[in-house]
């Protein structure tokens, strides 16, 4: 299998979590990380054999340098990440157990992609042989800057010919919803995979299944795939893709996804995991993400792709940090049926 050119375009973040499960006002130090939507799903493909390129703005000193490093680690590239702006985006983990939350607390204003301009990227370099970009809606929510650069990655990604995804990632933290639908319904035209759960649907296309409660642990898949209709009537998508979390808890997650692919009009629903006791849910659909579009990559069709994405993305609630490190092995074991957990001798 020869190995494919994925590049993401998006933020990386420090992130300082509470040691364990200490609650903030407990900890006297907090775990070091890296990580971020599109910098996850970098990583992920990288580290299934896939040239995965990470496009950002960093400033140009040592905590710059550790961001880059914490990529380079993993096999991403990262030849054309702009070296300005004044700070790396920070951003605080408190890790929930049982019926306690996580709680995350972003510190990114003025952050180096919020001020970045599209001139300091040689964006035909970027998408030379590229086969596929991914942003997700994190980053044109960061500053009105942030979306003229995700334009211009958009428009120059159409120019070359790549396959582009989204995914939705509604932040309320970062944006109003009304701003969410006039920015990223603008972007959609340029998008041929969406991949969002209900509640970004909602919010970020305007777009609700019926009689679906996230928290009642009920999901409505005819209500998806009413929406997944839709939506690809509406922006011409290939694919809209969506993973299903059932929270039981902060510890007790059911966990599957589902498609609908417009070329055939048929909607599919993957096989479903209990994910117990989660260590790490934070870049859970990153890596259904990563590993969907590696899916795709690999020529596999997206019945079999999505219960890639799904494999590991499963697989990555039980790996601390936001980047999945689960071999393609371990993900192709999963998805074939072994979830025994038995030690490998």
């Amino acid at each position: 299998m020869a190995a494919k050119k994925i590049v993401t375009l998006g933020e990386i973040m420090l992130r300082l979590s509470t040691p364990g499960s200490e609650k903030f006002i407990q900890a006297d130090e907090f775990d070091i990380n890296y990580g971020g939507g599109e910098a996850n799903v970098a990583v992920s493909c990288a580290n299934y054999g896939h040239k995965a390129e990470f496009v950002t703005a960093l400033p140009d000193n040592e905590i710059g340098d550790c961001a880059i490093a914490a990529l380079r680690k993993y096999g991403v590239e990262t030849g054309h990440i702009a070296r300005s702006g004044e700070r790396v985006g920070i951003y605080y983990l408190e890790t929930g157990v049982s019926m306690r939350p996580s709680k995350v607390i972003y510190d990114r204003a003025h952050s180096s992609i919020t001020t970045a301009s599209p001139d300091e990227f040689d964006w035909d370099a970027i998408f030379e042989g590229a086969d596929w970009f991914h942003f997700s809606g994190i980053t044109p929510a960061v500053s009105d800057a942030a979306t003229a650069l995700t334009e211009a990655a958009l428009k120059a990604a159409k120019k070359h010919g790549v396959t582009v995804s989204c995914d939705l990632n509604y932040r309320k933290k970062l944006w109003s919803s009304d701003k969410a639908k006039k920015v990223m319904t603008g972007l959609m035209k340029y998008v041929d995979v969406c991949i969002g759960n209900e509640e970004d649907a909602e919010l970020v296309l305007g777009f609700k299944p019926e009689n679906t409660d996230v928290t009642s642990g009920e999901l409505n898949l005819a209500g998806y795939e009413d929406i997944y209709k839709r939506m690809s009537e509406t922006f011409g998508f290939k694919y809209c893709v969506s993973t299903l979390r059932v929270s039981h808890s902060a510890s007790d997650n059911g966990w599957s996804a589902c498609i609908y692919s417009s070329v055939d009009k048929t909607f599919y629903h993957s096989k479903e995991y209990t994910i117990h006791p989660i260590v790490d849910r934070v870049g859970g659909g990153d890596s259904f993400a990563g590993g969907f579009i590696t899916g795709i990559l690999d020529g596999k069709d997206y019945k079999a792709a999505l219960e890639f994405g799904v494999a590991a993305s499963a697989i990555k609630h039980t790996i601390p940090g936001d980047f999945n490190l689960a071999s393609r092995k371990e993900v192709e074991d999963l998805a074939g049926g072994d979830a025994s957990g038995r030690v490998k001798r």
